[in-house]
């Protein structure tokens, strides 16, 4: 008959089986693959800018394509996932984060069919998202438009 663990014995284990990390290395890892996401956006930018003679407007909204582009076309080749483990936050927050997890959602349920498959599995990640958007940007105008009303 086995005996149970004591507390002791049982933080031991606990604590060997929790894997460690470094907030500051952690940190350091997500400033830098953010920071040169935002590079790389920039570039494409003032290439828009200056070579394809864009308007500010446009370059701006080329930019977000070529990016999103890019990060749904690392997802699809199983690359993106691996980057996100090493850069962590840096590759989560922005845009390319966000595309990464609806093509992921689009890729991992294609075998179940167009509507039932990606159709419904896709907004489990976007729909949240979007549903909050709405809601704090509705939220925020209002407070705008009381705030003009009565200020």
């Amino acid at each position: 008959m086995r005996r149970e663990p004591t507390n002791e014995e049982y933080a031991d284990r606990v604590k060997k089986a929790t894997p460690s990390f470094s907030s500051l290395k952690n940190c350091r890892r997500a400033f830098v693959s953010g920071g040169l996401i935002c590079l790389l956006g920039e570039l494409i930018r003032q290439i828009c800018l200056s070579r394809l003679e864009l308007s500010q407007e446009n370059a701006a909204i080329a930019t977000s394509i070529c990016l999103i582009l890019l990060s749904v076309i690392l997802t699809g080749f199983q690359l993106y996932g691996k980057l996100a483990r090493w850069c962590g936050a840096g590759t989560l927050v922005p845009v390319t984060g966000f595309a990464n997890s609806v093509a992921s959602a689009a890729i991992e349920y294609q075998k179940e069919g167009q509507v039932y498959g990606i159709g419904v599995k896709i907004f489990t990640i976007a729909g949240p998202v979007i549903l909050y958007g709405l809601l704090s940007s509705w939220l925020i105008g209002l407070l705008y438009w009381l705030m003009k009303m009565f200020l």
